[in-house]
């Protein structure tokens, strides 16, 4: 099968080598990732060189994201596809939040993010809205599906949705603890009885619930490139807690409760 994209065609066989190597990337990024710290939050350095505000920093690196859906989104001709339907919906509301609403409830006035993390991340962002919004927009079969006797759709949509509601719960708790700009405090107050990060726990929920929903390389993907990014950043932050609070919860794990 061979799709056409900007009167390029593209055989199928391409795309799935393509995604599998930006999975491999990811792979092979892992235990990079579990030693070296990104500088940026509470781990920033000026030795990565020039860096711009936080949040213009989140906006720039998040919008790619936005726009690169929104235009498939708005060029795709699959309307017969209400998975497909969904799937650009989900994405869209999510990354309307992280370009827009989320740098603008940051309370971080200070903070700087060095301007080759803000790169890498769009960078990403490119790539991964590039590969999802294609298949979406130009691959997924045409079909017409009861959505309400799709289990897979409703079990995806379900940790979808529970994903993205523990995010920001925890999200906001983490959000309200710098409301006076008073330095860091233990965070209290729902998974944070059990891990460290639960915000980066409801980012993987909800995109593995994605990848259930779409059931595709590209969602799995992106599922892939969420645990891979935040497991490693997660077990940074819980080391951190125990090394700056003296009483911080022992029984507390990093960010799957129960396991690490």
């Amino acid at each position: 099968m061979t799709t056409y994209f900007l009167n390029i065609s593209i055989p199928e066989s391409t795309f799935e080598y393509i995604t599998l190597g930006w999975i491999a990337i990811a792979v092979i990024l892992f235990p990079v990732l579990l030693r070296i710290t990104p500088p940026y939050g509470r781990y920033s350095n000026p030795s990565w060189g020039p860096v711009i505000n936080n949040k213009l920093s989140w906006f720039f690196m998040e919008i790619p994201s936005f726009a690169i859906i929104l235009w498939f989104f708005w060029n795709t001709t699959n309307y017969e596809n209400k998975i497909v339907l969904t799937a650009f919906l989900l994405w869209i509301i999510h990354y309307f939040n992280r370009s827009f609403i989320f740098p603008l409830r940051l309370r971080t006035k200070s903070k700087k993010m060095p301007l080759v993390i803000m790169l890498s991340g769009a960078f990403f962002n490119i790539v991964n809205a590039g590969l999802n919004g294609y298949w979406l927009a130009f691959m997924a079969p045409e079909q017409h599906v009861d959505l309400l006797n799709s289990p897979r759709f409703i079990i995806g949509l379900d940790i979808f949705i529970l994903g993205f509601l523990i995010n920001q719960f925890h999200d906001t708790i983490l959000i309200h603890l710098r409301r006076f700009n008073t330095g860091y405090k233990i965070p209290v107050g729902g998974l944070f009885k059990y891990v460290s990060c639960p915000n980066y726990l409801g980012e993987i929920i909800q995109w593995t619930g994605f990848a259930v929903i779409c059931w595709n390389l590209p969602a799995l993907a992106f599922a892939v490139w969420t645990f891979v990014n935040l497991v490693p950043r997660a077990l940074r932050h819980h080391k951190w807690y125990h090394e700056k609070f003296e009483h911080y919860p022992k029984e507390r794990k990093a960010v799957f409760p129960f396991l690490f």
